[in-house]
C-alpha cells in the first residue's frame, strides 16, 4: 500500500518495527554528542587528526577507527531500537570527572601536558554522555565500540612506546639477521645495526625505533579485535584471533626489513627516506592476508551444530520411498 503525495510514511515505519520517536531522539541525541564533543575537545581531536596525518605509515589506522567504531554500533541496531533509551542522571559523574581532568591536564603542570593522559579525560567524558542520552541497558551494546574507539582512536607517545620498543627493535634485528643468513647474504649485527656486506662494502641498516614495529602491532591489534568482534562467534576463537596479531605483525615486520636489506644491496638509499616508507605500506597487504587467513583456519576449527546437521542430510540423501 503506497501513501499518497503529503501523507506521513510513520504508520508503514511503525508497522516495519521501526519506532520513529527512538529514532529521532537517537538522532538527536547523537547530534549533541558530536556537537560536545567537539566544542570541549577540539585541540585535542585537531592534534590527532594532524598526528596521524603527518604521520601516515604510524598513525593512519587511527582515523578509521571512528568509523569502525560506528559500524559496531550499526550491528547492534536492532537491540539498541528494541527498547525506549533512558536518561541516566549517574552518567554526570564520569562527565564532570572527564572534563575536570581534561582541563586539569590542559592548564595544569607541564607533566600533565601528555595527550594520553588528555585522552583519558576525553573518554571518561565520551562513556558519560553516552551513558547520560541512552542509559545502562544502550551501554550493554555501546560499551565495546566505545571502548574500542578511545584505545585505538588515538596515538601513544613516544614516552609509553619507549617501555616495549626497545625489547621489539632487539627482535626484530635477531630475526632478520638470522632470515638474511638463510638466504645466503654475508651479514653481521651489532646490536640494532645490522651490515650487509657487498663485494667486501659493509652497508649499515639500522632498525630505529620506526623499524621496531611497534607502530604495526597497533595497527594489527586494531584489525584482530575488529576482525574478532565481527567474523568469530566464540571467545576462544575471538582471544586467539587478537594473540595472533602479535607475532603476524612481528613476522611482517622482519620480513620488510629483509627487503631493505636486500634492496640497499642495490642502493644504499633504498633503506631510508620515502621509500623506506613504502616499502612499509606495501608489506601491510601481504600481511592482512596472512591475518585473513589466519582468522579463516579459527573458524574451520569450529563446525556449528547447524553445519554438521545439514552435512549429515547430504551425506544421508533423499529419504527412502
Amino acid at each position: 500500500m503506497t501513501s499518497l503525495p503529503g501523507e506521513s510514511n510513520q504508520p508503514a515505519m511503525v508497522a516495519a518495527g521501526v519506532d520513529v520517536e527512538r529514532l529521532r531522539f537517537a538522532a538527536g541525541a547523537g547530534v549533541v554528542l558530536m556537537i560536545a564533543l567537539g566544542w570541549l575537545f577540539w585541540t585535542f581531536f585537531r592534534g590527532q587528526v594532524r598526528w596521524a596525518v603527518n604521520y601516515q605509515a604510524d598513525w593512519g589506522h587511527t582515523l578509521v577507527i571512528p568509523l569502525i567504531a560506528g559500524y559496531f554500533v550499526y550491528l547492534r541496531r536492532h537491540e539498541l531500537l528494541r527498547e525506549p533509551f533512558r536518561t541516566t542522571w549517574l552518567g554526570l559523574v564520569p562527565l564532570v570527572m572527564g572534563v575536570a581532568w581534561y582541563v586539569t591536564c590542559t592548564l595544569g603542570p607541564i607533566t600533565l601536558r601528555h595527550h594520553n593522559l588528555m585522552g583519558a579525560g576525553v573518554a571518561m567524558t565520551l562513556f558519560g554522555l553516552v551513558l547520560l542520552f541512552f542509559g545502562f541497558r544502550a551501554m550493554r551494546w555501546l560499551w565495546f565500540p566505545l571502548l574500542y574507539l578511545v584505545v585505538f582512536g588515538q596515538t601513544v607517545s613516544e614516552r609509553l612506546m619507549n617501555i616495549v620498543t626497545f625489547e621489539l627493535q632487539d627482535l626484530t634485528a635477531r630475526g632478520s639477521h638470522l632470515v638474511l643468513i638463510l638466504l645466503g647474504l654475508d651479514v653481521d649485527r651489532m646490536g640494532n645495526t645490522l651490515y650487509v656486506f657487498d663485494q667486501g662494502v659493509s652497508k649499515p641498516l639500522n632498525i630505529a625505533e620506526a623499524c621496531s614495529g611497534m607502530r604495526m602491532l597497533m595497527a594489527f591489534l586494531a584489525l584482530g579485535v575488529a576482525m574478532a568482534y565481527t567474523q568469530l562467534r566464540h571467545i576462544w576463537q575471538q582471544a586467539a584471533l587478537v594473540i595472533l596479531a602479535v607475532p603476524t605483525a612481528i613476522v611482517v615486520n622482519i620480513l620488510r626489513v629483509v627487503t631493505l636489506a636486500m634492496l640497499s644491496l642495490v642502493d644504499a638509499d633504498f633503506a631510508a627516506g620515502d621509500f623506506h616508507t613504502f616499502i612499509g605500506l606495501v608489506w601491510l597487504v601481504p600481511a592482512f592476508l596472512i591475518y585473513l587467513g589466519l582468522m579463516w583456519i579459527l573458524r574451520r576449527l569450529v563446525i556449528e551444530e547447524n553445519e554438521g546437521a545439514r552435512a549429515g542430510a547430504v551425506a544421508s540423501g533423499p529419504p527412502a520411498k
